[in-house]
């Protein structure tokens, strides 16, 4: 397995399938479809014995590395940890699950939607993977055109003016992280000579603390942009609003988790001074989103814009668990992140079905659902209880990893943040009274079709991943946590991690001769 170049081909599996389907009539919509879910699903297929044969260390795995442009020293370089390897699989399961939910509900530009969608998968596969500053910041790129595309031709009425936008605020904040990158490189070069843009070689790079901070602040915007970060989260509900369904999905399952995971690769282990000063400050930025992205998701009108306010506060747990900088609330962020990727995925998928029956958001054109649509309201109230954190479902084991890591470093703005767990049950379970209970007080409503098959299929892996996540977490943790204690090591020094380090956790031989008292036993994990 080891010879076979298994991240090359999951990033360029989807390349394939585009160049077929621009051999295809565009007339011949169900081949052009068919080839699309396929070349998902053989991608997805591709991608997981990244999850059987990874080993749970911190050492990057699957590498792989081919002089690029030898002379400037990029390189064609690829590799995966305990957090990028998750993400990898979350993104090809999710596009398999996008294509599944077009068949219908793309009728104009087929052709054209599904090669933008491909795309799109290769620039984020490849994001995740890419060790080499350049080959990064190219993919990086690469995944913004399609999805502007994506919203532009596909989306709502405002559709120009949410692409725009989406476009404008991405773009800045990858200009300026291009200059960061283009300063690093020199610096590299005066420190060790050697013209590189590999992106290990700048972890632990010597780096004045002033030049971190503005190299920090930098990369901070890029990523606070996409994750979002408040208050740069504006281009957020107008993307969600305007995207089609399956635009909504990879922009809240994936395209978000390009910020997190950004800070998590970069700025944390590359700008560690920086990073310990800003913890304060990006705490309170965090703990405002959580409340202000749930405030205003209460008083949204629309479906969709309240599950899209409902991202910023969720981001905003997994930017204070990041930030917390301790190995529980980096594992819960993490953890958050993919399960936001599946429930708030799911949200939109469930929003997508009740817009192609009624063709409206508005909360106030439902009610009385669950009489018509029984088994969408099993789907869509199990999806609810996951968004709001129910024990036993992904949503909760991030938050009360995030929450019980974060509180002894920060217990003031862990208790603030605790406060967005109740209102997200507020505003969630508040629309899904109001849309799925009551009177059915519309005629438009009485007959309403159940999901078919189709519906009832691509929504089964997210409601499957719902639950293992929830109850059967360690598994995850477990691939992560090597990651999770170098990064924090790399930021915080050794002393911070060492009840987690595998020296620590043998099990000393007084207490496996039964000499010490179990409540002597130190290091033990929940």
């Amino acid at each position: 397995m080891n010879s076979i170049p298994l991240l090359s081909l999951v990033t360029f599996i989807p390349l394939v399938g585009m160049f077929v389907i621009f051999l295809i009539d565009r007339e011949n919509r169900g081949l052009i479809r068919g080839v699309a879910f396929g070349t998902a699903l053989v991608d997805f297929l591709v991608s997981l014995p990244l999850i059987f044969k990874f080993e749970p260390t911190h050492e990057m795995q699957f590498v792989e590395k081919i002089d690029w442009i030898p002379q400037f020293g990029v390189s064609y370089h690829m590799g995966v940890d305990g957090i990028s390897m998750l993400l990898v699989v979350l993104t090809t399961l999710t596009c398999v699950i996008c294509m599944a939910s077009t068949w219908e509900a793309i009728e104009k530009h087929v052709k054209e939607f599904m090669i933008l969608s491909l795309l799109l998968e290769t620039g984020m596969i490849g994001v995740f993977c890419a060790l080499d500053f350049f080959l990064f910041y190219v993919l990086w790129e690469v995944m913004l055109i399609p999805m502007y595309f994506i919203i532009g031709v596909w989306g709502g009425a405002a559709r120009i003016y949410a692409a725009v936008k989406f476009f404008i605020y991405t773009m800045f904040g990858s200009v300026l992280m291009l200059v960061a990158i283009i300063w690093m490189y020199y610096h590299q070069h005066e420190v060790t000579g050697v013209w590189t843009t590999d992106i290990l070689a700048y972890h632990g790079l010597a780096i004045s603390p002033s030049a971190q901070m503005i190299l920090f602040l930098a990369f901070f915007l890029a990523f606070a942009i996409k994750v979002p970060v408040f208050p740069f989260h504006t281009w957020l509900p107008d993307a969600h609003v305007q995207a089609p369904t399956a635009g909504s999905v990879i922009l809240a399952g994936i395209l978000l988790k390009m910020g997190t995971y950004g800070f998590l690769r970069f700025s944390l282990p590359m700008f560690p001074d920086a990073t310990l000063a800003s913890v304060e400050w990006i705490m309170v930025l965090s703990v405002v989103g959580i409340l202000y992205g749930a405030w205003v998701a209460t008083v949204q009108s629309d479906i969709k814009k309240l599950v899209a306010y409902s991202s910023v506060s969720h981001l905003g747990f997994v930017m204070m668990g990041m930030f917390a900088l301790t190995v529980p609330a980096v594992e819960g962020a993490i953890m958050q992140m993919l399960g936001h990727g599946v429930s708030t995925g799911a949200l939109f998928l469930a929003v997508g079905v009740l817009y192609e029956r009624r063709h409206t958001r508005e909360i106030s054109e439902y009610g009385g659902i669950t009489k018509v649509m029984p088994i969408f309201a099993t789907v869509f109230m199990i999806v609810t209880l996951s968004s709001i954190g129910l024990p036993g479902t992904n949503g909760f084991v991030g938050e009360f990893l995030i929450l019980a890591g974060s509180f002894g470093e920060y217990p003031i703005f862990t208790v603030i943040a605790t406060s967005g767990v109740i209102w997200g049950a507020i505003y969630m379970l508040w629309m899904f009274q109001r849309v799925m209970f009551q009177k059915i007080t519309k005629k438009e409503n009485e007959n309403l079709k159940d999901m078919n098959l189709r519906e009832m299929a691509y929504f089964a892996p997210f409601i499957a991943l719902i639950f293992i996540m929830g109850v059967f977490p360690t598994p995850f943790l477990k691939m992560m946590e090597p990651t999770v204690v170098n990064l924090i090591k790399q930021v915080k020094g050794e002393a911070a991690v060492a009840e987690y380090l595998p020296a620590q956790r043998e099990v000393p031989q007084a207490v496996a001769d039964g000499t010490v008292v179990v409540n002597d036993i130190h290091n033990s994990r929940l």
